[in-house]
């Protein structure tokens, strides 16, 4: 069976008082900490900064990113990365 390619998600962001963040059209997680969580999407890595993030939820199959702590910014690279730590971990 062949993974179907043209599924994507859209994009979407919330934030809520830069306190509550949600994303969808995530793909994956590459690298997260309480300063800086890097979410995987179709249009690029997305970087949000702040202080005390913590990744609230996280579902590969809805594409849905939620976090939570003090955001300051919100930064689109194209550049992705090829696995991340959700893809590493579900193998």
């Amino acid at each position: 069976m062949t993974e179907d390619k043209s599924l994507s998600f859209p994009q979407n962001l919330t934030l809520e008082d830069r306190k509550l963040l949600t994303v969808s059209g995530v793909s994956d997680i590459g690298s997260f900490d309480e300063q800086t969580v890097a979410a995987m999407t179709e249009l690029g890595e997305l970087t949000i900064k702040g202080e005390n993030l913590h990744i609230n939820r996280m579902s590969t199959e809805m594409g849905e990113l939620v976090v939570e702590g003090e955001i300051s910014s919100l930064a689109y690279t194209d550049i992705q990365p090829k696995s991340g730590f959700f893809s590493r971990l579900l193998k």
